[in-house]
């Protein structure tokens, strides 16, 4: 198992790739670091193998600190600045991605750098099938194949289940963040399906058992696109 260590200024930055990273079992986050300084730190107490490395941050930028670990470990950028890229590519950082990261490109990236490491790649897809939202005041163990849709509600989203249904005060965003983007499918900025629960679709809508969920216009060439290919 590889160690990494995870540096952001921004907490839901970090809590996304945390969550993310839990699900691929290669990779071992030792300590999430809001800047710089407490990343150096932690450098002088463990043996890194890889940084998750935002680059706009305050005092000491994510390539500052780059080059002064150039050699020392590898380096996966995560940004929403697409014109940092050529600085990320000079100081050969293994990958380079651009926030919102999802699952699958961050499976990619671990990927790319375990086949620089010369081992295999295969380990990475062994993900967990599962995740935990919060609902009735307790942490709930949710199976991804349960779930068959999402629906946002206000401050809260109703979470429909093979069996029953949960309700989480989150936004559908963070919710979806959870979600390996492979299997399910944002239709409306009010919902989400899992494409193993579909039962047909037209082009206004899909129908999972007896629900007949809308697509939106905005949504519905590249959900159209995707599921006529699948």
């Amino acid at each position: 198992m590889y160690k990494a260590l995870i540096i952001d200024d921004e907490p839901m930055a970090r809590e996304i790739l945390e969550t993310h990273l839990s699900k691929i079992d290669t990779i071992n986050v030792l300590q999430s670091c809001k800047n710089a300084n407490e990343a150096f730190n932690a450098l002088t107490k463990h043996t890194i193998d890889l940084v998750f490395l935002d680059i706009n941050m305050p005092d000491i930028t994510g390539i500052m600190f780059a080059r002064a670990i150039q050699g020392k470990t590898k380096v996966i950028f995560t940004t929403a600045y697409r014109e940092y890229a050529l600085d990320g590519f000079d100081l050969k950082a293994v990958d380079y991605l651009l926030k919102p990261i999802s699952l699958e490109r961050l499976m990619q990236a671990v990927s790319k750098f375990i086949e620089e490491h010369g081992a295999t790649s295969a380990a990475v897809s062994e993900v967990q099938k599962f995740t935990f939202f919060k609902a009735d005041r307790k942490m709930v163990k949710v199976d991804f194949d349960t779930i068959t849709h999402l629906e946002s509600a206000g401050d809260y989203v109703k979470i429909y289940l093979t069996n029953k249904t949960i309700v989480t005060r989150d936004t559908i965003v963070n919710c979806a963040s959870k979600l390996p983007d492979t299997q399910f499918l944002r239709v409306h900025r009010s919902f989400m399906v899992n494409t193993k629960h579909i039962d047909s679709f037209t082009a206004e809508h899909i129908n999972i058992s007896k629900n007949a969920i809308p697509i939106s216009r905005s949504y519905r060439d590249s959900i159209l696109e995707r599921l006529n290919t699948m």
